[in-house]
């Protein structure tokens, strides 16, 4: 592993590659268990690419074309320390850019603070990015920083689903053994607390490695608790694992919402009908949200329909998060004198008021330092005309500026 190195590059706030050009680092997980969030990375950097092409970027008076140069993290965490390394201190990027889960930006995140060079995460819950590592209110990160909901969001977005059906309000747990299933697990910072405010109760069957292959005991206890919501936040694989299993062993519950497994079309498909009917997820994004890019000046229904027309297939929530990790950096590198200033670029995103793809980002507001939020609804997945399963947006009481399609409808 290439050893992290801050020093004098933390110190001065300058050292990348200079020269002609903007280099950016981009890490993601192209292959592995995590691979559903970066389906779409390679159409968004293709697009990014065209429209630098024909727009570089004003730095200090003058243009600058941009490189991007992608890593596939393979949804190892250690890996993708490696990987920023190698771009930061080998490549000497000026920037880097992360996406999807803890796995990933935690340790992209980590190796940037570690060498002063500005970061941007996204596709990660606050918590898990800023508590998890080490973060403090009164002690903000210096150099990165991230922009998505927190867990705050996906509960309220959650309560407010399962208040649409009637059930025993009992909430089965399917947290795995990772970074996003210890912080959502919590019984003090986590769900549980919050449910129960709402008047659920939770059971939890412990948590478990990814790429477990036999749930029978996490599906018998959910089962003698007569769990009629399940919630959790497992990779693809393993959710389908767990719901091929818990059909085998006659457990179904009312209302099911299952994060990081269920944004992608995908996942959804490959588990099938009739099962995969009804499945519930939070929405991050859709082509029915209001927004625009700042960059490209599309809406998010013709990014959507771009990507189809392109590619044949659905559209995924990650692919605005990427496309606005670069609206971010186009923003932070137009805010300074000299590609070369990294204290001014990082100063640039902890100020930055920027209306995305995504939504509007506001670093100055919180809810802790170096964190923007975005809006999050919920979702169901339903039988579609055009394609097997299209995600229909069925809870917006925390953002009704963005459209429903009808209410919870029980599995």
């Amino acid at each position: 592993m290439v050893a992290a190195t801050g020093g004098l590059a933390s110190a001065c706030g300058s050292g990348g590659s200079g020269g002609d050009r903007i280099k950016i680092g981009y890490v993601s997980p192209v292959s592995g268990p995590l691979s559903p969030f970066a389906e779409t990375d390679e159409f968004i950097i293709n697009s990014v690419r065209d429209h630098f092409a024909n727009n570089p970027i004003p730095v200090g008076g003058r243009t600058y074309p941009v490189e991007i140069l992608h890593r596939d993290s393979q949804s190892d965490p250690g890996r993708a320390a490696d990987l920023a390394a190698d771009l930061i201190l080998n490549e000497r990027v000026h920037m880097i850019l992360v996406s999807s889960t803890p796995e990933t930006s935690n340790p992209v995140s980590d190796q940037c603070e570690a060498n002063g060079v500005p970061c941007v995460a996204t596709i990660t819950p606050w918590q898990p990015w800023f508590q998890g590592r080490g973060g403090q209110p009164d002690r903000p990160f210096n150099w990165t920083y991230l922009f998505f909901w927190g867990l705050e969001d996906i509960e309220a977005v959650y309560a407010d689903m399962w208040d649409q059906l009637d059930t025993n309000k009992v909430a089965g747990a399917l947290w795995p053994a990772d970074s996003d299933g210890l912080s959502w697990g919590d019984p003090a910072t986590g769900f549980p607390p919050a449910v129960a405010a709402r008047g659920y109760r939770m059971v939890d069957p412990g948590n478990f490695p990814t790429g477990t292959q036999d749930f029978t005991r996490h599906i018998a206890e959910l089962q003698r608790a007569d769990a009629q919501i399940l919630v959790g936040v497992p990779t693809p694989e393993d959710f389908a694992t767990f719901w091929r299993q818990a059909a085998a062993q006659n457990y179904r519950p009312r209302i099911v919402t299952i994060a990081k497994a269920l944004p992608f079309p995908s996942a959804v498909e490959a588990i099938g009908r009739p099962l995969a009917e009804n499945l519930g997820s939070d929405v991050w994004w859709s082509p029915n949200h209001p927004f625009s890019s700042s960059l490209t000046r599309q809406s998010s229904k013709q990014l959507g329909d771009a990507y189809t027309a392109a590619t044949g297939r659905q559209w995924t929530m990650p692919m605005a998060f990427i496309h606005a990790l670069f609206e971010v950096a186009a923003k932070a590198f137009a805010s300074v004198s000299e590609i070369d200033d990294r204290q001014g670029l990082s100063r640039a995103i902890a100020t930055m008021r920027i209306d995305s793809i995504v939504g509007t980002l506001d670093w100055t507001r919180g809810p802790v330092p170096n964190v923007a939020k975005t809006p999050l609804v919920g979702g169901q997945w339903r039988a579609g005309a055009r394609f097997p399963f299209e995600l229909q947006i069925v809870s917006n009481a925390q953002h009704p500026d963005i459209p429903t399609a009808g209410r919870l409808t029980a599995l």
